[in-house]
């Protein structure tokens, strides 16, 4: 018996060891290999500090090192030092500067003002698109060693201080004849906030537009609010809600705005994280503005987060018309952290859900492919869900329009043009030439000012890599290689021949393309932001689409109703 008293005596001790390891060892194992990490990373740039040949910057290099492991995670996951304001200026949508776009001009090797801000200190002080920045507060803007992107951050740096502070810009500004003129602007410097309404207007007796930037701004949604308000009195019985290259913003501002057009108490979406502090409910707080008036609302690939949120929730309760083209996909939710010495960081810490129980997150950046990129959720991977009158809907991959719009194919010689400031040059020798023009609805590209624009490219000897002529060349060789070039020669020679360099042909082969993009830089100058987007609804394929659903009432409310069987 004592023998048998010691055998399971043994046997518990050893059983209640191996619970200890079994029921321990996994997450006594991951707090071993972050305390061991730690200790590596800590080991390494103690030697590296004490024995690398050049001495190392050390908050560079640990700078370097944050940055590379927030790599590991997702784009939206970022670390802030103490002096970068860019997290601040996200949330509030607030600094301090001067309220001018700028952007390095590759011909000058400079950076110019793009488009200066209405009612902000550029605009104000008589700073115009194509002004070459020289100097700033006496300090030379020059490229030196900095390469394009830094240089641009390195103006924005010295553009920007405390409102009310003086800024000395020296610039030079264009003339007619292609040459510049030294000038210099004393700017005072103001609370720059961005617009997330640039614009709202009525697009006929009936029918009310809304364009919304950016949800990036506090008080967002009373902006919105506002510019409904008078839409409705001036006669507005249906509405456009425009939420291209909205990229979001906080989640309240949108949560509201869908409360304009839902009861009070609806759940329009919730968070679900790691841990439950995390998980959150959000429902419309006050009473609506308008339960009935139809709405249709326009996304593209640019709409994202925030903008999501509202254009899905509306899909999902079946409160309006979805026109357009997929959307990005952001289905996450980040924190804002406070880091020791006033640093801070953006860390994801959930996922959104709006009231179908869809997430529309696309990527998942989890899960990445040997060579570690990463890629979308394919279709077939995604799951069915149903919006409060029973349509179908589906997760993981942004937002599907209800009416898809078929976006053309943006031509070659397009990206060119933008791209090497040929349509930005060409609109600063208009204006120099034109001290005003019509009012936007009025205004037009005539076939005068084309053929200026095209005379334009060939006194500079304008050219592009036509991918017709990359695609041929490299056939030309596979063909050499394989040994067909001796019987396909003549093929090759006439073909070549039909794909000769013809500039005049181009640009009026794709004039449709290339003159609302004129049009809308010309219109810029003069009217700013606000102007730009009247000028870009003149011909749009989306708000087309808007209009002939909202003047269809019966067609609206089949769209949002799920056929019977």
């Amino acid at each position: 018996m004592k023998r048998n008293g010691k055998f399971i005596s043994i046997c518990i001790g050893v059983l209640l060891v191996g619970s200890v390891f079994f029921g321990f060892n996994k997450e006594d194992d991951r707090n071993f290999q972050i305390i061991k990490s730690l200790d590596v990373f800590n080991s390494v740039f103690k030697e590296l500090d004490m024995f690398y040949v050049d001495s190392i910057d050390p908050k560079e290099v640990v700078e370097y090192g944050i940055r590379a492991m927030l790599a590991k995670t997702d784009p939206y996951t970022e670390y802030y030092p103490e002096e970068d304001n860019t997290l601040k200026e996200m949330t509030s949508g607030k600094f301090g500067g001067i309220g001018s776009v700028i952007r390095y001009y590759t011909p000058r090797k400079r950076v110019a003002i793009i488009e200066p801000s209405e009612g902000n200190p550029a605009a104000e002080a008589g700073l115009k698109a194509g002004d070459i920045i020289m100097e700033i507060n006496g300090k030379d803007m020059a490229q030196g060693d900095r390469i394009p992107n830094d240089l641009t951050s390195y103006v924005s740096d010295n553009l920007r201080g405390d409102p009310g502070t003086l800024c000395i810009i020296k610039v030079e500004r264009p003339t007619s004849d292609s040459t510049y003129v030294p000038m210099e602007f004393k700017v005072t410097r103001g609370t720059i906030r961005t617009n997330p309404v640039p614009y709202f207007g009525m697009l006929n007796d009936s029918i009310g537009y809304i364009y919304i930037s950016t949800f990036s701004v506090e008080g967002c949604s009373k902006e919105v609010k506002r510019a409904l308000v008078e839409l409705k009195q001036q006669g507005a019985t249906s509405l456009v809600i425009d939420l291209r290259g909205n990229g979001g913003g906080l989640l309240s501002e949108a949560v509201n705005v869908v409360n304009f057009f839902v009861p009070k108490g609806k759940e329009i979406v919730k968070t679900k994280g790691k841990f439950k502090q995390m998980d959150h409910a959000y429902r419309t707080m006050n009473e609506p503005i308008d339960l009935e008036i139809p709405l249709a609302v326009l996304v593209d690939g640019g709409t994202a987060s925030a903008a999501e949120i509202l254009s899905g929730s509306l899909q999902d309760l079946d409160r309006a018309v979805i026109i357009g083209n997929r959307t990005y996909g952001k289905g996450l939710v980040q924190t804002l952290r406070d880091l020791p010495y006033n640093s801070s960081m953006k860390i994801t810490t959930a996922k959104y859900y709006i009231p179908s129980g869809r997430c529309v997150q696309a990527i998942d950046y989890s899960r990445r492919n040997s060579d570690g990129s990463i890629a979308r959720t394919p279709d077939s991977l995604t799951n069915v869900f149903h919006t409060a009158a029973g349509r179908e809907v589906r997760d993981g991959g942004g937002i599907r329009p209800d009416i898809e719009v078929k976006m053309d194919k943006t031509p070659n010689i397009l990206f060119y043009l933008v791209n090497d400031d040929q349509i930005f040059d060409y609109a600063t020798q208009y204006v120099l030439q034109h001290p005003t023009i019509a009012e936007v609805k009025d205004f037009q590209l005539t076939d005068a000012d084309y053929a200026d624009f095209k005379a334009l490219l060939k006194k500079r000897n304008f050219s592009y890599d036509r991918q017709s002529e990359a695609m041929l060349k490299k056939l030309k060789e596979m063909a050499e290689f394989e040994g067909y070039m001796e019987n396909a020669s003549e093929e090759f020679a006439a073909l070549e021949k039909k794909l000769q360099h013809n500039l005049d042909l181009e640009l009026d082969r794709f004039a449709k393309d290339i003159k609302p993009l004129i049009a809308e830089e010309i219109v810029k100058r003069y009217y700013f932001e606000k102007g730009a987007v009247q000028e870009t609804l003149k011909d749009d394929a989306d708000l087309k689409k808007a209009l002939e659903m909202l003047q269809q009432p019966e067609e609206y409310k089949k769209v949002l109703t799920v056929a019977s069987k």
